[in-house]
């Protein structure tokens, strides 16, 4: 595509020949191939202003910047084009490059602090048992109807928009119907899912999260509710006060599900049992008995989430309520971990207060005896959430073993520190920052009966300490333990 016809429908200013032929968008001047427009925009760390001599020797055949300065003090041997936001025409280059793919599909993105992966695959799975090709892009990775693939994907809740339309691309190349994304507050805020053409967007839950990331816990809410002007039509939580003040000030089409009163998907708990629920949902004058396969209000809600969802895409409700009986929670969400110890072993992402409670809640709820909780905080992260989690592992919890998560650039120690500043005074607790050794810790602690869970970590491979990035994962190494122990 030739630069002139990329920019005819975006203010710009530009200097060069609109006859340059531009293959790709890309922000990383590391990435760039010949023909590529390379976007110099500001990071969280530096300038993309500092690398486009960079991205020229590599072949960049055109460079966007959105300092006005520099563009007016510019004489680059490629055309230079000004726009008023670099990253908002990232999306939009992105998207009319590949010619608007997600026009032709049904997206569908899913916000919420806590249960944006379950959900997106849980849409997926039930899409599947209905016999339609989905896939869902996310926290885990990419998804083509249960199947890990694209592999080579950066690690992003919400993908940047030159890789997401790449693969809606690729859906429509596959003749895959459906795609199920995660929509983050920072995606959002940063304008990865601008000209994403979003058909059904989902409000899950708002609570603490990536304050230091946007500054206050406001604008963290205010960039959640982006979503409801990039959906065409919003399905809503009820049961969350912050996500139903959002549905009941939105315009336009909105579905609301929930526990509570006035509410077009009802749920109503029956049974509940270690690790299944009974459930009947209501939709209007139909009603269903469901047997879902998992334990927790929680996770009822995000099934129920999943259901209206599907519904909207024209469904039968007792075909939905069906599939929703077999569904599988995703890698690293409540995840148990087999094993002929008597004991339950648990792996969860959780990782925020909120996130927290809910699972220790419902681990509380079944365990027989003892409830061991193998935990920490990342670091560089928001910090003031640390004695909250602190306060809570502390009222659910036996017993506490204090480790390292992703402790990237500050002190495992200051933040353990910070942590037990939450903890009862008569809260038994050891701290261990050797991952390893903290999980065998609690192998060895613990007795017939006793549950182990394992939180913050969930799916990932790897963990950060300082600048160091090295593999590990809580469920490879506690099955490997697991194993040990078995043969004694």
């Amino acid at each position: 595509m030739q630069i002139g016809e990329l920019l005819k429908d975006w203010p710009c200013t530009m200097k060069g020949s609109i006859r340059v032929e531009i293959n790709r968008v890309e922000d990383d001047a590391n990435l760039i191939l010949p023909g590529d427009i390379f976007i110099a925009r500001k990071g969280n760390k530096s300038n993309g202003l500092s690398f486009i001599d960079i991205a020229l020797e590599k072949g960049a055949a055109a460079v966007v910047v959105d300092d006005e300065t520099y563009f007016n003090d510019s004489d680059l041997p490629v055309p230079i084009i000004w726009v008023p936001n670099c990253l908002s025409f990232i999306a939009y280059a992105s998207a009319k490059l590949y010619n608007f793919p997600a026009e032709a599909l049904t997206v569908i993105a899913v916000t919420g602090t806590n249960g944006k992966t379950t959900v997106t695959h849980f849409i997926g799975q039930i899409l599947k048992q209905l016999n339609e090709k989905s896939m869902v892009i996310g926290t885990n990775g990419v998804f083509i109807d249960g199947e890990k693939c694209f592999r080579e994907m950066e690690a992003l809740t919400t993908l940047q928009a030159k890789n997401m339309h790449f693969l809606f691309k690729e859906a429509l190349r596959l003749k895959i119907p459906y795609v199920i994304l995660e929509a983050s507050s920072i995606g959002l805020e940063k304008h990865r899912l601008d000209y994403c053409d979003i058909d059904i967007g989902i409000f899950l839950n708002v609570t603490e999260d990536h304050i230091e990331d946007h500054g206050s816990f406001e604008r963290y809410k205010l960039s959640k509710q982006i979503l409801v002007t990039l959906a065409k039509k919003n399905i809503i939580n009820s049961d969350d006060s912050i996500c139903r003040s959002i549905g009941l000030a939105t315009k336009g089409k909105r579905i609301f599900f929930g526990k509570g009163s006035h509410v077009d998907f009802f749920m109503q708990i029956l049974v509940e049992g270690p690790s299944s629920t009974t459930c009947c949902i209501q939709h209007k004058d139909e009603k269903h008995i469901v047997n879902i396969p998992l334990a927790g209000d929680y996770q009822c809600s995000n099934v129920l989430a999943a259901i209206s969802c599907v519904m909207q895409l024209n469904f039968p409700l007792e075909d939905i309520c069906k599939a929703a009986e077999n569904l599988m929670l995703p890698e690293g969400r409540y995840e148990r971990v087999e094993n002929k110890l008597g004991l339950s072993i648990i792996v969860d992402y959780a990782h925020t207060p909120d996130a927290m409670k809910m699972i220790l809640q419902t681990l509380k709820k079944h365990t027989q005896r003892r409830l061991i909780v193998v935990f920490s905080c990342g670091g560089n992260r928001d910090r003031a959430k640390r004695p909250k989690m602190g306060m809570i592992a502390s009222i659910y919890a036996d017993y506490i073993i204090l480790t390292t998560d992703n402790a990237r650039d500050e002190s495992p120690q200051l933040i353990n520190k910070q942590i037990r500043e939450g903890f009862s005074s008569k809260q038994l607790y050891i701290e261990c920052l050797n991952r390893k050794e903290a999980i065998e810790h609690a192998l060895n602690y613990a007795q017939t009966g006793d549950t182990i869970v394992l939180l913050g970590k969930g799916h990932e491979k790897t963990q950060q300490i300082g600048q160091k990035q090295k593999y590990f994962s809580d469920k490879a190494f506690v099955q490997q333990m697991v194993r040990q122990l078995e043969q004694r």
